[in-house]
């Protein structure tokens, strides 16, 4: 076998959430974390506007984890109501006891 030479490096780190979404909501809001875990939110866009609705719950997200907009990824579920997000940079403990002090 040849002798390989490969470098380590560290990648970002960070925390996925499972976000079910309730559109044409009163306010943009987190309104429960379900059984599943899976985190309950309130948006004010129409089911058919997929941007808007993104758009919005990364603002939400970034305001109650206070982290950067560009931080947060959405990973799956682009034009669904249940969507897998990617923030970065932080912990997942962290962002449990942000959620949780946002309820």
């Amino acid at each position: 076998m040849p002798n390989r030479k490969f470098h380590l490096h560290n990648g970002k780190k960070g925390a996925a959430l499972g976000i079910r979404v309730v559109p044409r909501a009163s306010k943009n809001e987190i309104a429960e974390i379900m059984k599943d875990g899976t985190i309950r939110v309130r948006l004010q866009a129409a089911p058919q506007q997929d941007e808007d609705m993104n758009s919005l719950l990364a603002e939400l997200l970034s305001s109650v984890l206070d982290v950067p907009v560009d931080q947060i990824e959405i990973i799956a579920g682009q034009s669904g109501r249940d969507k897998l997000v990617s923030i970065l940079e932080i912990d997942a403990t962290s962002v449990q006891k942000k959620i949780a002090a946002s309820l």
